[in-house]
């Protein structure tokens, strides 16, 4: 299988990268910054249509937060215009299967400025037509990043006290491994049938436990 994988740098795009690899996958990554990896990367910035090879699948994983971007502005070109820019290049290339993560509670008509553009992402996608969209909504991702976020972390910390409470339908709230997200979108990169689907924590699980990439 051929992917081009987004955002390898990140936490859930690396774990995909690593096990792509070791599956014997050919990955074309595509970032800002260079991963040595020679022929199969690409450079980019996101703000300009991207010449893609063909491929199978291109799985996305690019994200950032408020505190980070340091603006709504900053954030929004990330999480949405990014990701639809690599989308469109996918597209103008004749790639019909685009694999993406969002966030549980994506709606683009939530008051909650960062759940509205997930949601508005999700929409702007569906209205490019990809023969196959999966859309991944994890809630609390677990995982050591480079990166320091102290919300998240809080989080992660109070998980063990809190996963219980979160059952049946809160399910989609709790928390999720990065590892178990990578191979779910993995999984679902084989996946051919036509449509629009998304994937929350239940989902992604049930996919990462028929993914033949282990860690």
């Amino acid at each position: 299988m051929k992917l081009i994988l987004a955002g390898a740098t990140g936490l859930v795009g690396g774990e995909c990268l690593q096990l792509a690899e070791r599956a014997g996958h050919e990955v074309v990554t595509i970032g800002r910054r260079s991963l040595q990896r020679g022929e199969n990367e690409i450079l980019a910035d996101f703000t300009a249509p991207i010449d893609l090879p063909h491929a199978d699948a291109v799985i996305c994983t690019l994200g950032t937060t408020l505190a980070r971007a340091g603006s709504r502005e900053a954030f929004y070109a990330v999480d949405h215009d990014a990701v639809l820019t690599l989308a469109r290049s996918a597209r103008s290339s004749g790639i019909d299967h685009f694999l993406v993560i969002t966030a549980v509670g994506a709606d683009p008509r939530s008051r909650v400025f960062y759940s509205r553009v997930k949601g508005e992402i999700e929409r702007d996608l569906e209205e490019l037509k990809f023969a196959r969209l999966d859309i991944a909504r994890p809630g609390l991702l677990l995982g050591n990043r480079d990166e320091t976020r102290p919300v998240e972390a809080l989080f992660q910390r109070l998980d063990p006290l809190i996963r219980p409470l979160l059952f049946g339908p809160l399910d989609r709230y709790g928390s999720i491994e990065a590892g178990a997200v990578a191979r779910a979108l993995l999984a679902l990169a084989r996946e051919a049938t036509p449509g629009r689907y998304v994937h929350e924590n239940e989902g992604l699980r049930t996919a990462a436990q028929q993914s033949p990439e282990m860690p």
